[in-house]
């Protein structure tokens, strides 16, 4: 295997800069994902064969299932290879392959079942006539990108079996089974639960066959993920997918542009534990298409969630294209953070906050409610804002490679713009003053910053 450079258009990475990018952005990065997830399993089959023994063994052969998957339906491999779980499973596993090889005489063996799993996962979705084993370990046996199928009886130690026979069919059982634990079908249509089998729930429809879902069953691993094996109850489900649905209303009537990068990129949300008032959220670097997020309580909180998070869904998959900026002292002021940020924190920061200066600008003109409204317009003075003084920041670090400072160049044309655009004297007071406020707050928290507080 030789990868081929990943090369991107001048203009669609200006564009992306400048705070958008649209589908076209979004399909992009999505494909030189998928292409960084492929090389990150046959990094981590090549790892398995240095490090030798049952690891090379059961690496090899799931690299001969993907193969064949993609052989038969290069779509199924690319479902689970894309699938958000499925990067932080490829690359932690290869960091632990690669720590192994550096300490050859540890005894540590390295499990392997994550990665066999994502294997058996493509060879159920393209229906390729195989038996695949893998070591699980508890009562729930993911098939990631799919779902799960749940064995009460189930002991540790034992190894799950996905059996695919000619006809497609496929069914995940558990070895030595107990009769209280028969194998479960897995349903053509994974979004679904059926018995045993439970899949990930879908919200709203984003465009032909592009389901957002809300997934608790085969999580990325985000701290305070909410934790319920046997599934949302229907009071609750009601709640996200009246939120979902409300939020891609808005977006689709008023974002366009917004609407159509979550509709090419974003396909999965995350519950978190609501914090006591607000809503708390978040994204990973490996989870391209993923958003963790608390319920929010109205419309306009999820759109502008979801806005904040597909911004930093773009920037993190940008920086496994390029270089950005160099390393270097931490500790800047980040105006939405009581906390020093190292200059990626900040970097990254800004450029999601630019997105939500752009979504409360439009809101700042299409909200009908009038408290709204001013509301909005003080959102878009703040962020606005905060937005431009960290992009300065960054500029005058003087660790941005040539195209990080053409990068950032381009989020300050969109902010100038954006800050010259009229807003009413008490929103813009009002912004000020919790600039302000914050500015003193973490000055007394953290004392003073590697870089001013002001632009």
């Amino acid at each position: 295997m030789t990868p081929s450079p990943y090369r991107m258009p001048g203009a669609l990475f200006d564009a992306v800069a400048a705070g958008g990018g649209g589908a076209e952005a979004l399909r992009f990065l999505a494909r030189a994902e998928h292409s960084r997830r492929l090389a990150g399993a046959y990094a981590v089959t090549t790892a398995a064969r240095e490090a030798g023994g049952p690891a090379a063994e059961e690496a090899a052969r799931a690299w001969e299932l993907f193969a064949a998957a993609t052989r038969a339906d290069p779509g199924a491999t690319a479902a689970v290879l894309t699938h958000p779980a499925a990067g932080p499973a490829l690359f932690g596993l290869l960091t632990r392959l690669t720590r192994r090889q550096e300490r050859a005489r540890s005894s540590l063996r390295v499990p392997m079942g994550r990665y066999t799993a994502l294997a058996a996962a493509a060879t159920v979705r393209a229906g390729l006539a195989a038996r695949v084993e893998w070591p699980v370990d508890g009562a729930w046996v993911a098939l990631p990108s799919l779902g799960r199928a749940h064995f009460p009886a189930a002991r540790s130690g034992g190894r799950a079996v996905a059996s695919v026979d000619t006809a497609g069919r496929a069914l995940l059982s558990l070895t030595g089974r107990s009769p209280g634990d028969p194998a479960v079908p897995v349903p053509a249509s994974p979004y679904r639960s059926a018995g045993r089998w439970h899949g990930a729930y879908p919200l709203e429809t984003l465009a032909p066959d592009t389901p957002l879902l809300l997934d608790i069953l085969d999580q990325p691993g985000f701290p305070n993920a909410v934790h319920r094996p046997d599934g949302l109850d229907a009071d609750e489900l009601r709640r996200w997918v009246t939120a979902a649905r409300e939020a891609c209303a808005l977006l689709r009537a008023d974002h366009p542009e917004l609407y159509e990068e979550l509709a090419a990129g974003t396909r999965q949300l995350v519950p978190l534990t609501a914090p006591g008032q607000g809503t708390v959220s978040g994204s990973s670097a490996e989870t391209f298409g993923c958003v963790a997020m608390s319920r929010p309580t109205t419309a306009t909180g999820f759109a502008v969630t979801m806005t904040h998070e597909m911004q930093h869904n773009k920037f993190a998959a940008l920086l496994h294209l390029f270089d950005l900026l160099e390393p270097g002292p931490e500790g800047f002021y980040a105006p939405w953070r009581p906390d020093p940020r190292p200059l990626l924190g900040l970097f990254h920061g800004a450029y999601a906050h630019l997105g939500v200066a752009r979504f409360w600008a439009r809101r700042s003109e299409s909200e009908p409610d009038p408290g709204l409204r001013a509301e909005a317009q003080v959102q878009f003075a703040r962020w606005r804002l905060a937005a431009r003084e960290a992009t300065l920041v960054t500029l005058g670090s003087g660790r941005l490679t040539p195209l990080g400072r053409r990068f950032a160049d381009r989020m300050l044309d969109t902010l100038d713009g954006l800050c010259r655009l009229p807003v009413p004297a008490a929103a813009r007071r009002r912004a000020e003053a919790t600039a302000r406020a914050h500015r003193a707050a973490w000055r007394e928290r953290n004392g003073n910053p590697r870089r001013p507080l002001s632009a």
